[in-house]
């Protein structure tokens, strides 16, 4: 029985206490008409008649299962309660006077309200209404008996049966007893006194079935403000999508959904000015293997605000970034002016254009004024570049040309500089290599930055080689040398603007730390990759991957490089490190 009962139990009902009593509360409305009935039966045939027996047969089944109906179709015990008290009462004040009044055994059925009440509800309060109903129903018969037709019965023997029939079913419940449980100490802990959030359980459908008590003072809200479309309706409109959304999922199988919405909160609790929507958070889960659903809504109003000003943060910093892209782009084009003039005006007196001059020093100064102008010109343009590449204005111009001219370019541009040094410089190409489509210009920059580099970097005597060769539809080439190589610590460092590896090698030459930079940049607007393999004393080896049909990116599509971009270092069995960008 107990079985059949908990299957009538209202699926919205998720808490065991309150399904246990819900549970008993079924089966005592379900059970009670077979004694109640019997009673009223056998006391009422010999003086109402047939007629009147059915009609208190009819009578009492009606209203108790009316009342077990309504708590298993609603899974609230407010109203059925109150009716069943009140049908108890009426029922028991009947029998009472049926039987010939106080002097009947039946009498004693009135301490079966109470201990019912017990039963079933556990609580004092309910112990108390039960016995007030009792009370009533003594009362009452008093009023009945001269109701009744023909003269007054008197008690009989086997009156003694209807209560010792009751007092039976009693015996295997005494162990279940559980009374006390409103006494200010509750039996078990609700979720919604655990946590700072409202408890919602919601049907298939999506309508809200029930509210905890914590929707007061949470949203200013009665819990019943919220039943039905009460919670939907308080939805912004913009994050309606979403709610529903998740509601569709949990009705397709899925256990949990999280999402973030704003409600529209009374004018009372936003004191009647600013914005009446406030964030919040929702869990939505399913409840157990039943059809309804439990969510959690807790309010996010600190996470909302935190999100907000990182949001600020990164506009700033993207903000600051533009400005100091556009800055350094500006500075750069007002310095190529005057450079290339001092560049132009050396040149021709280099070449004594108007005449030799007096004294070799000053043919000297001049070739001074010329390599110092260049060298500033270099670095300019290189910021120029870096900047470009960092604000999305630099533009990638694909064209189709062979890759070993333009590595052959770069070693007649590198062989003096590297012949002062006694360095070797070689280049290991593959005999298929072709044509690739990509930027001319980017391509020899990326080659010229990165030999400059290995011989800046490499001491006499040792070498600097420029590897190629095709991997499926990609370029891969790679610019290694016998230098003084790189430690762990510098790797992360390596690619970032104007940042050099400092040390006592380093030291001795001149640079902005632009030229690794700029090679990243170039290299991530084709879509390629970059990584360095290093070690101190054992050199260094900058490979890079290209597409050999060039980037994706339209020519005229500007390109928002993020700079410095994520490195990662990685072991091998010979210490050697490897950064990639």
């Amino acid at each position: 029985m107990a079985a059949g009962c908990e299957r009538l139990v209202h699926p919205c009902v998720a808490g065991e206490p309150q399904r246990r009593t819900q549970r008993r509360f079924i089966g005592v409305t379900m059970a009670a008409p077979f004694l109640a009935a019997g009673a009223a039966v056998t006391l009422s045939a010999a003086r109402l008649g047939a007629d009147m027996a059915l009609l208190a047969i009819f009578a009492t089944f009606g209203t108790c299962w009316f009342v077990a109906l309504l708590v298993s179709s609603s899974g609230s015990l407010a109203l059925p309660s109150k009716l069943a008290a009140g049908a108890a009462s009426i029922g028991l004040a009947c029998l009472i006077a049926l039987a010939g009044g106080l002097a009947s055994p039946v009498a004693l059925l009135a301490l079966a309200l109470p201990i019912e009440a017990a039963w079933v509800f556990g609580t004092r309060r309910a112990v108390i209404g039960a016995a007030v109903a009792a009370a009533i129903a003594i009362v009452l018969q008093f009023a009945l008996a001269p109701l009744l037709p023909l003269a007054a019965a008197s008690p009989a023997a086997w009156h003694w049966l209807i209560p010792i029939a009751w007092g039976l079913s009693l015996v295997p419940r005494m162990a279940h007893f559980d009374l006390g449980r409103d006494a200010g100490h509750p039996a078990e802990t609700s979720l919604e006194d655990v946590i700072d959030a409202v408890v919602l359980r919601f049907a298939r459908t999506g309508e809200v079935l029930e509210a905890s008590t914590k929707a007061e003072p949470l949203l200013g809200l009665s819990p019943d403000l919220l039943a039905g479309n009460g919670l939907f309706d308080r939805v912004h409109i913009a994050d309606r999508v979403a709610y529903l959304s998740a509601l569709a999922d949990l009705r397709e199988g899925a256990d949990l959904r999280r999402l973030e919405l704003r409600l529209r909160m009374p004018r009372a609790a936003t004191d009647g000015h600013g914005d009446q929507y406030r964030p919040f958070a929702l869990d939505l889960m399913r409840a157990g293997d039943s059809d309804t659903f439990v969510a959690l809504l807790r309010a996010n109003g600190e996470l909302a605000g935190l999100r907000d000003e990182l949001a600020a943060a990164r506009e700033a910093a993207a903000g600051a970034d533009v400005a100091k892209g556009r800055f350094l782009a500006a500075v750069s084009h007002e310095l190529r002016t005057p450079l290339n003039a001092i560049l132009g005006f050396s040149d021709m007196l280099l070449h004594e254009m108007f005449g030799p001059f007096k004294d070799e020093r000053q043919k000297e100064y001049v070739g001074l004024v010329r390599e110092s102008g260049q060298h500033l010109l270099d670095v300019v343009t290189s910021i120029l570049d870096v900047s470009r590449i960092e604000a999305g204005t630099y533009r990638v111009q694909p064209e189709p040309f062979r890759f070993a001219d333009a590595v052959e370019m770069c070693q007649s541009m590198m062989r003096h500089q590297a012949g002062s040094k006694d360095i070797a410089l070689d280049a290991n190409l593959a005999a298929d290599l072709g044509e690739i489509n990509a930027d001319r210009r980017a391509v020899q920059q990326i080659l010229i930055n990165l030999v400059s580099n290995a011989v800046k970097f490499t001491p006499a005597g040792g070498s600097v080689t420029v590897d190629a060769r095709r991997v499926g539809s990609r370029l891969h080439f790679a610019v290694s040398d016998t230098g003084i190589g790189i430690a762990e610590h510098d790797l992360a460092s390596l690619g970032k603007p104007f940042m050099q590896i400092q040390n006592d090698y380093t030291r001795r030459f001149e640079g902005t730390g632009l030229g690794l930079s700029l090679v990243k940049g170039l290299v991530a607007l084709h879509e390629g990759t970059m990584s360095i393999e290093s070690a101190p004393g054992e050199g260094t080896k900058v490979s890079i991957s290209l597409p050999l049909d060039g980037p994706k990116q339209a020519a005229d599509e500007p390109v928002v490089l993020p700079m410095p971009a994520r490195t990662e270092k990685r072991d091998d069995s010979h210490g050697t490190l490897r950064k990639t960008a």
